[in-house]
C-alpha cells in the first residue's frame, strides 16, 4: 500500500512537473515573438522614416540624374527593402535572446553601427546628392554589415547567413553609387 501510494505520489510530481516546464515553454515562446515582432517593427520603421523624409528627393532624383544601365525599375527598391527589413529584424531577435557574450554585445553594437549608416545614406544620396561621399558612406556600411555577418555567424549561423541577402543588395548598391557619381560627374 505504501509502494503504491509513493509511486502514485512520484507520478502526480512528474505530470506536475511537466506541465509547469509546458507552461514555461508557451511564456517563452510568448515573450520570443514579442521581441521577434518588436526588432522587425523597429527595422521596418527605420526604412519607413528615412523613406518619408527622402520621398520628395527621390522625386527629384528620378528625374534629374542619369542613371547607370542596370538600374532596376523604381517599384523594386520598397520591395527588396522591406523583406532586407524584415530579415533584419529576425537575425537581431535572434541575436538579443543568445545567452549573453563579448561577441553578442560586439553584434549588437554591429547591427546598431549599420542601421545608423543605413539610415544616414538615404540622406546623403538622394537629399545632398553628394554621390561621391554616398559611396564612402556606402562602402563604410558595407564593410560594418561584412563585420555584423561574422559576429552574428558565430552567435547563430542561421542569423549570419539571413544577412547575406542585404550584403549583395549593398553591392549591388555600391555598383549603382559609384556609377551614378561618375556619370553625374560636372
Amino acid at each position: 500500500m505504501i509502494f503504491l501510494f509513493t509511486e502514485i505520489s512520484t507520478q502526480t510530481r512528474k505530470i506536475i512537473k511537466i506541465k509547469k516546464q509546458k507552461v514555461k515553454n508557451i511564456v517563452k515562446i510568448t515573450k520570443d515573438w514579442k521581441i521577434y515582432l518588436f526588432c522587425i517593427f523597429l527595422c521596418e520603421f527605420v526604412g519607413i522614416v528615412s523613406a518619408f523624409f527622402t520621398r520628395e528627393d527621390v522625386k527629384i532624383y528620378g528625374t534629374t540624374i542619369i542613371k547607370p544601365l542596370l538600374s532596376p525599375p523604381s517599384l523594386i527598391f520598397p520591395i527588396v527593402w522591406t523583406i532586407l527589413y524584415a530579415l533584419m529584424g529576425i537575425s537581431i531577435a535572434k541575436i538579443y535572446l543568445s545567452a549573453p557574450s563579448k561577441e553578442k554585445t560586439t553584434a549588437i553594437v554591429l547591427f546598431g553601427t549599420q542601421l545608423f549608416l543605413n539610415f544616414c545614406w538615404s540622406f546623403i544620396f538622394f537629399s545632398f546628392q553628394v554621390f561621391g561621399i554616398a559611396c564612402f558612406w556606402l562602402l563604410a556600411l558595407l564593410i560594418s554589415v561584412i563585420f555584423m555577418i561574422i559576429y552574428f555567424r558565430k552567435i547563430d549561423k542561421f542569423s549570419g547567413n539571413l544577412q547575406i541577402p542585404y550584403l549583395i543588395w549593398l553591392a549591388f548598391a555600391f555598383y549603382l553609387n559609384i556609377s551614378v557619381y561618375f556619370l553625374n560627374r560636372i
